[in-house]
């Protein structure tokens, strides 16, 4: 690894990739990764999974699925280092160093544990119930992630920027501590990165259960596509596609020639079948090779477990070095 500027990127291992995830996240990161001026780390959190996730097969289906859409939309191996957390042990190696610096009271104020004491008393419960030390101290391990690797940047939507904040305190509280070791991560909050609308017009999300999941077959994409809410203007009358979400997604993917002609149609009064079926056409362009691709990882679980294993050793050629370093730092060293 070489002297450049240092992006990591991390994806929780609980469910499959939907059109959101590809456009907001999966696509900008698989472009740097082709960037020589970046050194890019993309890893599966699955050790982040099992703060909200209890059902096994889920983890290791998941960490198959998105490891597979990934490499079948041309991550680039050679350039980036694409990792599985749980294959890098030095991470819950620096988690305890790090948490043996952090102050409890900067922990009681990230916001998931805030929320779950929250929504405990609104109930009446015991304000602890159902709290983890998972949930409640997974912002170290998040920073364990950043600073194994010292990152410089971390691409996070706005709901993340606690943890960074989080990362660097514990950083600097380390470096005053035992030297200077970590770099202070800086967040990179992309206002522009794509928040696609759902079937139901609020953002796509899982736990609106209103997502379109990127890799379904033809058929079932077209039947998804036709689901996505729209108002009852006829053809013929004019239509608004600043307000509509079917536009939205079609914007996402379309070229600006196609916007302006799709503006145009709105504004002739385009039939809603019209614009589905055109949505329809433009995604199932964009994936179909891809999808191919997809589905031949899936059926070929070692290949994609290979990639993971070459990406960790590339992984921990930066981590065993590092952790040698911090026990050092810390007194645990041998006594010969």
């Amino acid at each position: 690894m070489s002297n450049k500027q240092r992006v990591l990127t991390g994806i929780t291992t609980t469910g499959t990739p939907h059109l959101g995830n590809y456009v907001g996240a999966i696509q900008p990161a698989i472009a740097s990764s082709h960037d020589e001026t970046t050194d890019s780390f993309y890893f599966l959190a699955d050790y982040h999974a099992l703060v909200k996730c209890e059902e096994p097969e889920r983890v290791r289906r998941s960490t198959l699925e998105i490891a597979a859409t990934w490499l079948a939309l041309g991550l680039d191996t050679e350039r980036a280092v694409f990792y599985r957390q749980s294959d890098v042990p030095e991470i819950p190696e620096l988690t305890w160093l790090l948490s043996c610096v952090t102050a409890k009271g900067l922990m009681n104020r990230a916001h998931a544990y805030k929320a779950a004491v929250d929504d405990n008393a609104a109930a009446g419960e015991d304000t602890d119930q159902g709290v983890t030390m998972g949930l409640f101290s997974y912002p170290v391990l998040m920073a364990a992630d950043i600073l194994m690797f010292n990152a410089h940047r971390v691409p996070v939507g706005k709901d993340q920027m606690q943890h960074l904040e989080m990362a660097r305190d514990i950083a600097q509280r380390f470096n005053h501590r035992y030297g200077e070791h970590f770099v202070a991560p800086e967040a990179v909050v992309d206002e522009h990165v794509a928040t696609l609308p759902g079937t139901d017009g609020r953002k796509m999300s899982k736990s609106y259960d209103n997502t379109i999941p990127l890799w379904l077959p033809e058929k079932k994409l077209r039947k998804a596509i036709m689901k996505i809410k729209t108002n009852s203007l006829e053809p013929g009358e004019p239509k608004d596609p600043d307000s509509a979400p079917v536009y939205a997604i079609y914007a996402a993917f379309a070229r600006p020639e196609q916007r302006t002609a799709m503006r145009e149609a709105f504004a002739q009064g385009i039939a809603w079948g019209e614009v589905k079926q055109q949505l329809f056409e433009l995604v199932n362009a964009e994936l179909a090779a891809p999808r191919e691709r997809y589905e031949a990882l899936l059926a070929d679980p070692g290949r994609v477990e290979g990639e993971l294993r070459r990406g960790a050793e590339k992984a921990r050629a930066l981590s065993r070095p590092l952790m040698d370093r911090l026990r050092a730092a810390v007194g645990i060293r041998t006594l010969a």
